[in-house]
């Protein structure tokens, strides 16, 4: 079985993560798609607290179906969260899956400060999925720029996100903005 390992803050979860695990699915691309919030962010980013984010992703992959599921391995894993070792881990877990990491166009440019990143690419194959405001990758469509800062910010403001993030996900949102919030620039 192909697993995409779709790693990232998730500082919430929102449409524009639904829609890459979607085409990733509907395209044949992976099997299932695992997605793995960052347990301590190796390059410092604020985060709302790691269960609140898994109990958000897990609202986004419970609507998408069984092919979508949630990963804590971070939780066990030593801080900060490097993604080399997250990926080796799953494969030491999971040798009978192809594993394959996803990330956004956007984060190409820092690939550089990432640990092992060739290793990362040599063993895990990256897709790269395209978002709007960055270069073109050839084979994705691009994705709109919705982000985590986004959602967080409309939420500071008071204004409407229900078009941006998953039902269930707005009401969890709603009883625990201000831990989205505080810390999270």
């Amino acid at each position: 079985m192909q697993v995409a390992i779709y790693g990232g803050s998730f500082n919430p979860p929102h449409i524009g993560h639904a829609m890459v695990a979607a085409w990733l699915r509907w395209t044949g691309r992976a099997d299932e798609v695992w997605w793995v919030p960052a347990f301590d962010h190796a390059f410092d980013k604020p985060l709302a607290p790691f269960d609140l984010r898994m109990d958000a992703c897990r609202c986004v992959a419970d609507s998408l179906g069984p092919w979508a599921k949630v990963c804590g391995i971070e939780r066990e894993l030593e801080a900060p969260s490097y993604t080399i070792h997250t990926l080796d881990q799953l494969q030491r877990r999971h040798p009978q899956h192809r594993l394959r990491w996803v990330m956004g166009a956007d984060a190409l440019p820092t690939v550089h400060l990432w640990r092992e990143w060739e290793r990362i690419e040599r063993d895990y194959a990256p897709i790269v999925v395209g978002r709007a405001g960055h270069p073109e990758v050839p084979g994705s469509p691009t994705f709109p720029a919705i982000s985590s800062t986004l959602i967080r910010q409309l939420l500071r403001e008071g204004a409407a996100i229900d078009h941006l993030v998953d039902a269930r996900l707005l009401t969890l949102l709603k009883a625990h903005s201000a831990a989205f919030l505080s810390g999270a620039a």
